[in-house]
């Protein structure tokens, strides 16, 4: 087995230390009261050194939930392994990250801003959004398995998969936004899933229509 040069190790060292630090103060006063110089303390490391894993706070929160992410996402897969309804299995898919960020809501819609809409320089931001593909896609595979003409289903499984994440991005938000305060939010994130894959299989699994200008295709055969 190859021993890494001590370099790497003491690199890999200093960025498990950062990681722990940071998830252990964001978890506890939430993304708003953390602070970079509280982190890299925290993680005994100089600030100079904090940032060279990660070149802002909203980097560091990148690093931190990119890994709560993407655990909730295999968990995610696990459990959509074992369920044969095409919309239970899409919803399981997303199941955990709602469940997760339910409890840091505040660091959940910081997350999904930073990672969604983020500028600047950041070290993290690519790898949540090959999590957020990632998870798409998942999604979308669930999706052509289910359907009767496969060949076919591909664009529509991947415009369907990218309809329900955006549901679980607002989802997410729901606690900033105060929308929809009287109804549940996994309750209703479920039957918006319901519908976007009976939608979907309603779509594949049919004759297609095909629109040009303001005609149908079988408009102009007839």
């Amino acid at each position: 087995m190859e021993v890494k040069p001590r370099r790497d190790r003491n690199m890999d060292a200093k960025r498990a230390r950062i990681l722990a630090a940071a998830s252990r103060l964001f978890g506890g006063g939430g993304y708003a009261a953390v602070t970079t110089q509280a982190v890299s303390d925290a993680a005994d490391v100089a600030a100079g050194t904090l940032f060279r894993y990660a070149r802002t706070k909203a980097d560091l929160l990148l690093m931190v939930y990119n890994e709560e992410f993407g655990t909730a996402i295999e968990e995610g897969r696990r459990v959509a392994a074992r369920v044969a309804n095409p919309a239970e299995a899409a919803y399981a898919l997303i199941a955990p990250v709602l469940e997760f960020n339910a409890r840091q809501p505040e660091n959940a819609i910081a997350y999904q801003r930073e990672l969604l809409f983020g500028h600047g320089v950041m070290l993290h931001r690519e790898e949540g959004l090959r999590l957020v593909a990632g998870l798409e896609e998942s999604i979308a595979t669930v999706l052509m398995q289910s359907a009767q003409v496969a060949e076919a289903s591909s664009a529509e499984a991947h415009r369907a998969a990218r309809l329900i994440f955006g549901g679980l991005h607002l989802a997410l938000a729901e606690p900033s936004t105060h929308a929809h305060p009287d109804k549940s939010t996994p309750e209703e994130l479920r039957a918006q899933v319901a519908l976007v894959v009976r939608g979907f299989l309603d779509t594949v699994n049919t004759a297609p229509v095909h629109i040009t200008g303001t005609e149908t295709q079988g408009d102009k055969n007839s």
